[in-house]
């Protein structure tokens, strides 16, 4: 079952086409990563969800129902380009924040303490905002973000201003939030955090979509049938079969890691084998090509 479709979603701007016959499936209790370079149509796409603009043409639909302005209050967001009123209290404008999603005064109060508690800083909440560091006030936004349990969640870019210690407690509170039934949409052009979070992504480059399903089928559909194997007391002479090109070897302290391609239709038991004769086999994996290298390799294919 999705969460959310996106159907058909085309949007300009003075010209300029952001989104382009964009559809997109959004299944419901994943971790969806919305991916493409800079200026790609991403926070165009993020920002219709949320009703903040409207599309050309297209529709969105929320557990199979057209998406209205009260879905919003049960969408949880945080923009790439974020700010909070630097003059106000930090618990004051949390306050506020929380109930603009809706909680009443005393709902808010006792769940956005449990998040200070949990983020350990609840001596911030008499603080004034125009003293936090850019990552103390990126917490505070996360905060208030999710604090009203919202079972849809968008982050776009969420790890911008976080040093390498908070981009780990934010990425496994994002990890709790899908454990406890909340979707996220978990938008970014940075791929390091991509196939540790996401079981879904989707690809878009220049208002297009080009790539879209399970990490694990993507991943799948662009193996080159390529392995490594480290083998112990190799013979001077590595000799293959027609059925498999050596690409690359590499002297190691055990003797020689091999990376060979084997071509289509050939078992890899049958490479197992064959290598055998060279060498003690000590190690072999297939090697799967990163988000990374399919995001690269399928930008480029495209412009």
């Amino acid at each position: 079952m999705n969460i959310l479709e996106a159907r058909n979603i085309t949007k300009t701007y003075d010209g300029h086409t952001a989104l382009n016959d964009l559809s997109i499936e959004i299944p419901k209790g994943s971790v969806y990563g919305l991916l493409g370079p800079n200026g790609a149509g991403k926070t165009s796409f993020i920002r219709i969800i949320n009703q903040i603009t409207a599309p050309d043409s297209g529709s969105i639909l929320l557990n199979g129902s057209p998406i209205t302005r009260e879905d919003i209050y049960h969408i949880g967001y945080l923009p790439e380009e974020r700010g909070l009123y630097k003059k106000m209290k930090v618990g004051e404008q949390a306050m506020y924040l929380a109930m603009l999603k809706g909680l009443s005064a005393n709902e808010a109060k006792a769940k956005l303490k449990e998040w200070f508690v949990k983020f350990e800083i609840q001596d911030w909440w008499n603080k004034k905002v125009e003293e936090l560091s850019k990552g103390m006030a990126q917490k505070i936004q996360f905060i208030v973000t999710v604090v009203h349990d919202p079972k849809l969640l968008i982050f776009d870019e969420p790890f911008s201003g976080f040093d390498p210690i908070n981009t780990e407690l934010i990425k496994q509170e994002i990890k709790n939030l899908n454990d406890n039934g909340a979707t996220i949409i978990f938008s970014t052009h940075r791929m390091e955090s991509v196939e540790e979070i996401c079981n879904h992504i989707a690809l878009i480059n220049n208002s297009k979509k080009v790539l879209e399903g399970s990490v694990a089928e993507i991943k799948s559909q662009y193996r080159t049938h390529t392995f490594k194997i480290a083998i112990h007391n190799p013979s001077s002479n590595i000799a293959l079969s027609e059925h498999f090109s050596l690409t690359d070897q590499l002297e190691t302290e055990y003797g020689k890691e091999l990376t060979i391609k084997i071509n289509d239709g050939v078992s890899p038991n049958v490479l197992l084998q064959e290598a055998s004769k060279i060498g003690d086999i000590y190690h072999m994996e297939e090697v799967i090509p990163s988000v990374n290298d399919i995001f690269i390799k399928t930008v480029e294919s495209v412009e």
